[in-house]
């Protein structure tokens, strides 16, 4: 074999991603299925248990979230589905079979656009389908340092949809960008929280490379345990990169499931990938035929949301919103678009010019100071925490300059701390009010000139930082509370009648 250097290979990536549901109960049985919390062992029932004789019942809500879900990756929804089982002899599956969907899933087809490096790619879609989530193994050692495992199976059986791609991807960071894409719109569509760190939101990347220029595919490696966008791409990065590194070698990829090492920054070999004839797939008999009539695709379709992706577009359409600032308002989940849209809903009678402007100021403070105070106590923008109408009377403020920016950032902490308080009310009991009489500004300045010779002198002889220097002055003299626009223009005005004398 000739040897190729790395810049010889493509990447050819796939994404298989796992979503639990938001289901009240799980997938086959009426048992609970926020197991999130729970005592081990006890969100359960002999159907979730694999017990001998018991019959599964099939969960419309499950069904209805893939409908959704397929119809946001513009997926085609099949009239007839089924359910088989798949086989396979783990320890967290206690029947040693999972209930999954084979050749007939209930979704196919799609895709899902991204922009990677200001440059839109589709990433096509293979199947939506629905099967049981698998019990939890915990392995621990004793305190003689003998390992053991436990099972916990409250989790077993909750609704999982898994989320099939093409080998459409080729870079790391296009991998990354549409999980972000994905759990965006999942969340959106209220059918999964889709949190990583839960465990609700599940990668395995399956990635191999070619010579560069050709059109075939090479073997693949299957990746699991990423619990992390960025592990996610430092495990695709590191897998091309070791398997360019084999092929220089003259050495050969070989068919396998491998996992991801956080500490290491590595992938390790578990064992030989399968192949669906291992799984011995065949039609659950517990279960009929499944009929997804087009009235019930209509009426889901009818309650379709937003995506982000629309969302965004009329945002910078309608609103004139910057697209790289109506992305962050669209990103990850629907809360802070919905609180920047509940906070302009007084804009109705505004001119499209005015609207515009008041869009912006209020899309700045909800992306800044509004942002920067949900984060700082881990939670999601609530309005009933800090009133959006509040936002625009802040936006308001600003505008017609009664505020300036710090002012405003201070109204809104003061607010946030105190949610029953109105910033009318918090401007008047502290004094924040702005300062945009001319005359007091004036008054001000020529103090301040008289003052700070030193500067002016500077300033006379070019030092244009003097300036800011002065205006500093003023914002001190008058508690931060002087209009910063006003008090530059008037120093400016009477410098320059000074360097005239």
């Amino acid at each position: 074999m000739s040897s190729l250097t790395k810049k010889d290979y493509e990447a050819v990536i796939g994404l298989e991603v796992h979503a639990q549901l938001l289901t009240e109960s799980k997938m086959f049985c009426a048992c609970r299925a926020d197991y999130q919390g729970a005592t081990p062992n006890s969100e359960v029932c002999p159907v979730c248990l694999g017990m001998p004789g018991v019959l599964p019942v099939i969960n419309e809500r499950a069904v209805e979230c893939v409908i959704r879900t397929g119809l946001a990756l513009n997926s085609n929804i099949v009239e007839h589905t089924k359910f088989d089982r798949k086989n396979y002899p783990y320890p967290d599956l206690m029947k040693g079979y999972q209930i999954s969907q084979y050749d007939k899933p209930i979704a196919s087809g799609g895709w899902l656009s991204i922009a990677v490096d200001g440059d839109d790619r589709m990433v096509e879609i293979n199947r939506v389908h629905l099967e049981e989530d698998v019990a939890k193994l915990f392995h621990l050692n004793d305190a003689d340092g003998e390992a053991y495992s436990l099972l916990d199976v409250n989790r077993a059986g909750v609704a999982l949809m898994e989320i099939v791609s093409e080998p459409s991807m080729r870079s790391p960071e296009e991998a990354r960008q549409y999980l972000v894409k994905l759990r965006t719109i999942l969340r959106y569509l209220k059918v999964s929280t889709a949190n990583m760190e839960e465990g609700s939101f599940r990668c395995d990347a399956n990635v191999s490379i070619r010579e560069m220029g050709s059109d075939g595919l090479g073997t693949k490696v299957e990746v699991k345990n990423m619990n992390s966008f960025r592990a996610v791409f430092r495990a695709v990065q590191y897998e091309i990169e070791r398997q360019s590194k084999v092929l220089d070698e003259g050495g050969r990829i070989i068919q396998e499931t491998r996992g991801w090492l956080e500490e290491g920054n590595t992938t390790v070999s578990q064992r030989s990938k399968e192949f669906a004839h291992d799984y011995r797939y065949f039609p659950e008999p517990d279960l009929l035929p499944l009929v997804v009539s087009r009235k019930w695709v209509a009426a889901v379709e009818a309650t379709m949301p937003e995506l982000p992706d629309a969302r965004a577009k009329r945002y910078v359409d309608r609103l004139g919103i910057s697209q790289y600032k109506a992305e962050q308002l669209t990103l990850n989940t629907s809360s802070t678009s919905d609180y920047f849209e509940a906070a302009i809903l007084g804009t109705n009678q505004l001119s499209n010019d005015q609207l515009e402007n008041r869009a912006g100021t209020v899309c700045n403070l909800v992306l800044g100071d509004v942002m920067r105070l949900f984060n700082g106590i881990g939670s999601e923008l609530d309005p009933h925490r800090l009133n959006p109408s509040h936002v625009l009377e802040v936006a308001n403020m600003l505008e017609s300059r009664q505020l300036s920016t710090n002012m405003a950032s201070e109204v809104l902490n003061i607010l946030f701390e105190s949610p029953g308080k109105t910033p009318s009310a918090v401007v008047k009991e502290r004094g924040l009010e702005q300062i945009s009489d001319v005359s007091m500004i004036d008054s001000t300045v020529d103090e301040v000139i008289k003052s700070n010779s030193q500067a002016v002198e500077d300033y006379l002889r070019g030092k244009e930082s003097a300036v800011k220097f002065l205006v500093g002055q003023v914002m001190k003299s008058t508690k931060g509370q002087a209009n910063p626009v006003l008090a530059t223009e008037a120093i400016q005005e009477k410098l320059k009648a000074l360097g005239k004398r």
